[in-house]
Formats: C-alpha cells, structure tokens, sequence
C-alpha cells in the first residue's frame, strides 16, 4: 500500500513539474511600434485616372460611357491626332476601359522608388484581365502630382461565357499593379518638434499609455517620456539625427504589457459573425427564443392548384443559462442556447437590456 502511495505521488510530483513552466509563464507582451505609431509619420493617398487598353473585346461599351471616348479622345489630340466631334461619337473601342488608379504614398517615399497601385473599372468593362494602364499622374489632396503610374493590369480571376452562359471566378474589375508607379515628388515629413517626438497609441487607454511610459524612462532615463494624455506620449529624444534613429529604434522595439480594455462584444448584423474578448462575463438568467420559417408548396399547374404556404413558428421553451466567469463559460453558455449566430444577435441584445451581459455591445 505504502508502494502504491508513493507511486501516485511521484506520478504528481511529475505532473506538476510539467505544468510548472506553464504557470509560471508571464503573460504575452507586444512592442512599442504595434501599439502606437509616431505622430507626423503617415501614408499619403493618391489617386488618378487613367485608360486601360489592350482588353480582349472586354471594355467599356462607349455609348454608355461617354467619359471613355471624351479621354480617349484627349489623348490622341496630345499626339497629335484630332478628331472631329462625328468621329468621337462612332468610337467603338471595346478593348479600352476608363479607370480610377489608387495608391498610398508612404512615408520618407522618395522620387524614384517604386509603389504599388491599384486599378478599378469606373465604367462598365466586363474584365480587365491583360489590360494595360496607360501612364497615368497620380494626384494628392493638394492637386500635386506625386507619382507617374503605368503598367501591365494583374488581375487575380477568370471568367468565361457561351450561349448565355456565364461563369466568374474572383472579381475582374479591378486588379493591381506591383511597382507599377513611380515617386515623382517626395513628401515633407517632419518628426517631432523642440527635440520630442510624439508616440499615438492606437485605442485610447490610460493604463497602457503608463506602462509604455514607464518602459521608456526604464530603458533610457527617467524623465525621458511623458503621458499627455491617454492616447499621446512625448519622448525627448536626442538632436543628432543618427542618434535620433537609433534611440528610436530602440523604443520601437521595447516590449509593453498593454491593459486589456473593456469588456466588449463585437456584432456584424450583415454576416452574422460574433466576436467578443477574454473580459466579457454572463450573469445567470433565462432565455427563450424561437424560430419564424415559411412554406411553400410549389404549385402543379397540370391540376390546377396554387401554391399552399404556410406559416410556422417553433415556440422555443425558456431556457436556464448559467452565470459565466471566463471566457469559455460565456461560449458554452451561448451554444447551449442552440441558437443560430442571427438569432445570437437578438439574444445578446436582450441580455444587455436585462443586464445579465456584462459587456459592452456594439454592432456594426
């Protein structure tokens, strides 16, 4: 019996000597530069218009769009090939496609590097596919032109069509461009002033933004930042520029424990999808919810009956739903309500009325 005993308690030992590391593990820390960015260091939207041409007889129908003719036409009196206004309206160029070109400028972006674009259809082309965008200025909110677009269209579908028949894979209005422009004009960016620099938080959080400061006086000197507020941090940071990169890689790079914000319930009313975090906890209460469907029997003309509907409703019995102090308890409580992710929406709804939901409900 002893022998036994010390068995079982070796076999414990072990087990808890697995499981040791794991508890004692500290939670998960992010760095810096994934929960704040530096003011003044941001992307630049630019946008264009442009012709694509080389389609495969998928283009724009000119008659419906006229603005295709009009640019077509204006690009060829710049060469110098004038059209008269007749010939302009008997275009027929279904291998042409007016488009929109978006793209973002990033920062310290400097004339002669490449950037990614993005090409749409703003007409009624049917395809894009082995088009290719003619050079195309890209414009900022200024009116200034930041960067010169032209390239081969890349569009990640395919469609076919025969006797009326029509198959699509992906979407083929729109495709991309990689390295398809080129920065023509760079963008001042300046960063910081009076020797600091401002770090943003992404969500506004006051426990966070302490703890990002703390970790920066911890790893410089005290004093070095400071909380503004709960979402702007000022750092003091050196005058020479080469230092000033280093010292801000080095605080990029500093791992932060954020504080886990409020409890939160996301809703998607168009697809149906629920989200919630690790905070949200149920206080016990009783639900019934039921289902509304409708029947209907397709008609037999051959004996001249109509349509038999009929209308059902599933009474849904009241349900006790247990109080949920974590996590898992929350979801197990919901799925024991049996209930679809749309009918989710109202209950959740009206446990918050209740206040059975400890969490705040947002839907979207």
């Amino acid at each position: 019996m002893k022998e036994k005993s010390g068995k079982v308690f070796r076999r414990t030992a072990i087990l808890a000597a697995c499981l040791l590391p794991l508890w004692s593990q500290p939670a998960l820390a992010e760095r810096i530069k994934d929960l704040a960015t530096i003011q003044g260091v941001r992307n630049n939207q630019l946008l264009g218009y442009g012709i694509v041409v080389g389609l495969d007889n998928t283009g724009d129908q000119t008659t419906q769009t006229p603005f295709t003719t009009q640019a077509i036409g204006n690009m060829l009196s710049q060469m110098g090939l004038n059209l008269t206004p007749e010939q302009s309206q008997k275009l027929q160029l279904k291998n042409v496609a007016a488009v929109m070109v978006t793209a973002s400028l990033p920062a310290y972006a400097r004339p002669g590097q490449p950037i990614d674009v993005t090409v749409s259809s703003m007409g009624n082309a049917k395809s894009l596919r082995g088009g290719t965008l003619l050079m195309t200025q890209m414009k900022g909110a200024d009116g200034q032109v930041y960067a010169m677009a032209q390239g081969n269209v890349v569009v990640g579908g395919a469609g076919a069509s025969s006797g009326g028949s029509k198959v699509t894979v992906n979407h083929l209005s729109a495709g991309r461009i990689p390295a398809g422009a080129t920065v023509e004009r760079a963008v001042p960016t300046a960063v910081g002033q009076g020797g600091m620099v401002y770090y943003e938080l992404s969500s506004t959080d006051f426990g966070t933004a302490q703890k990002v400061v703390d970790a920066i006086n911890l790893a410089s000197q005290p004093g070095t930042a400071q909380a503004i507020d709960g979402r702007r941090i000022a750092v003091r940071v050196p005058d020479d520029a080469d230092a000033r990169v280093a010292f801000l890689g080095r605080v990029d790079n500093l791992e932060v424990q954020p504080v886990l914000g409020a409890a939160k319930v996301i809703v998607n009313s168009r697809n149906g999808s629920v989200v919630m975090n690790q905070k949200v906890t149920l206080e016990a209460c009783a639900v019934a919810h039921g289902n509304l469907s409708v029947v209907v029997d397709a008609a037999q003309p051959q004996f001249g009956q109509g349509a038999d509907i009929q209308v059902k409703q599933d009474n849904g019995s009241l349900m006790s739903v247990k109080a949920g102090a974590s996590l898992a308890e929350v979801v197990k409580a919901l799925n024991a309500l049996g209930a679809n992710p749309m009918d989710l929406l109202a209950i959740l709804q009206a446990m918050k009325a209740a206040g059975a939901l400890r969490a705040e409900l947002e839907v979207i």
